[in-house]
């Protein structure tokens, strides 16, 4: 007779005790040259990120020239008083690393990320590209062609051309917010490597710049490495430009811009807000996820699964602009496609979620739902050196407290469902939000003025 065979079982793993855990906590100083220095030291993270942070906002580019600061941007990591535009990318590449950059209102930022055994030289490369950029001519023209090769791209991007739309109609004319963040094609074609340099010089120095560096940074000494690289930077002593004041109009109207043949719209839908320094931010960033942050969201679940109306749409709060003094100007918007035929009925079901809930309010399963996913996870977002740094720049950006993430997740472990819902209520009033429309306006205008959510009126797509 056969011997079944038997198995042996082993005792089921048990999850171990939860430790605590905050956002971490960086270490501040300065350098002879008046550079400002945020680190923190990270354990196991073998890729250290640097983000350094330039004050040359938006708003401080020339008349008729915008677009100058992602042109000297872009111009960064292409060549030095020591290398050509191909060994300095040869360089970086013969360390592993990688040089990311981007212009936007706050100003310029420089992203590195590098193997922590690399990142003596990847920092003198760094420093090389902020203390002595060759601005070379041919770079500048090839910068400026590829800027203009995209701009029809971005043109034909529904998302794009909404966003353009709808920061044109919140803002005025004379706001640098009105008008794209990387120029236009008449304002891009004006730039040359004269008018980069003159930016440059005027904008670009240490005393009003800040470096963020995390990673591992067990026997590194990090002091006397920033001293040599970052440290040689020089530059004459100024103070932060003044953050010019914001307005904006958001009346209820709604802007088609009319695609002719679209088989989709593309909607969005904002209003300028509360920014961080704002005390309903916490409370705002939680109703405004329990209405669009996830896919069980409220106008997730209406939209997509009772309707299918669209594959998604999201509810979201994002910073422009912060000032020292504690003003601020955040975008609160909602953004999503819907298919042409649908584009009225979607608008209606939209403005009746925004109705129900300023009626009806949250319940505490969506509010504990949303807690769990914005302070639960927590941990793993900041996982990498990278994510940690580049919060810690948005708070130097946003003139916020080195402490600031930490506290902003107890504060939204402690805010209540009443206090998320009137946060919601106030961020997304139904008479109060722009609505911009791609699609096809000789299909979706009669339905959408029907709806009487505001005057509307058409314009071409360009």
């Amino acid at each position: 007779m056969t011997e079944l065979a038997t198995m042996d079982f082993h005792p089921q793993p048990q999850a171990g005790e939860a430790r605590p855990w905050a956002f971490p906590a960086p270490e501040r100083g300065t350098l002879d040259n008046g550079l400002t220095v945020l680190h923190c030291d990270r354990p196991g993270q073998q890729v250290v990120a640097v983000e350094v942070l330039l004050d040359a906002p938006l708003d401080a580019e020339p008349a008729g020239l915008d677009g100058v600061a992602t042109i000297m941007t872009r111009a960064f990591s292409e060549g030095t008083d020591k290398h050509s535009a191909e060994e300095f990318a040869a360089e970086l590449e013969r360390c592993g690393a990688t040089l990311d950059s981007h212009a936007d209102h706050p100003g310029v930022r420089l992203s590195l990320e590098v193997p922590v055994s690399r990142l003596a030289k990847a920092l003198g490369l760094l420093a090389d590209a902020l203390r002595a950029p060759a601005f070379a001519d041919s770079e500048i023209e090839r910068l400026v062609a590829n800027r203009l090769d995209e701009i029809p791209h971005e043109t034909a991007s529904p998302g794009r051309r909404a966003a353009k739309e709808l920061y044109k109609e919140l803002f005025p004319a004379t706001s640098r917010m009105s008008r794209p963040r990387q120029g236009t094609e008449e304002t891009v074609a004006s730039i040359d490597s004269a008018a980069v340099r003159a930016f440059y010089e005027k904008h670009v120095r240490p005393a009003t710049a800040t470096a963020v560096v995390v990673g591992d940074l067990t026997g590194v000494d990090l002091a006397a490495l920033l001293g040599d690289t970052l440290g040689a930077w020089t530059g004459s002593p100024a103070k932060p430009r003044p953050v010019p004041s914001v307005s904006a109009d958001d009346a209820g109207r709604v802007i088609i811009v009319d695609r002719p043949g679209a088989v989709q719209t593309q909607l969005l839908i904002g209003r300028v807000g509360a920014d961080r320094h704002d005390r309903v931010w916490p409370a705002q960033v939680l109703g405004t996820y329990c209405l669009g942050g996830t896919l069980t969201s409220r106008l997730d679940r209406v939209l997509r699964e009772e309707k299918g109306y669209t594959y998604g749409v999201r509810a979201f709060g994002q910073v422009l602009r912060a000032a020292p003094d504690g003003s601020g100007t955040a975008m609160l918007a909602i953004s999503g496609s819907v298919d042409t035929p649908n584009t009225g009925p979607a608008l209606d079901d939209l403005w009746t979620v925004l109705r129900t809930l300023a009626a009806g309010g949250l319940t505490d399963a969506e509010r504990d739902v949303a807690v769990q996913n914005l302070v639960g996870v927590a941990p793993l977002k900041f996982e990498t050196a990278a994510a940690v740094a580049s919060t810690l720049a948005d708070q130097v950006e946003q003139y916020l407290p080195d402490d600031y993430q930490s506290t902003l997740y107890r504060q939204l472990a402690a805010t209540g469902t009443v206090e998320a819902t009137a946060a919601a209520v106030s961020a997304f009033p139904v008479d109060r939000l722009v609505t911009v429309l791609v699609g096809d306006a000789a299909q979706i205008e009669e339905p959408v003025r029907a709806l009487g959510i505001g005057e509307v009126t058409v314009v071409p797509a360009e």
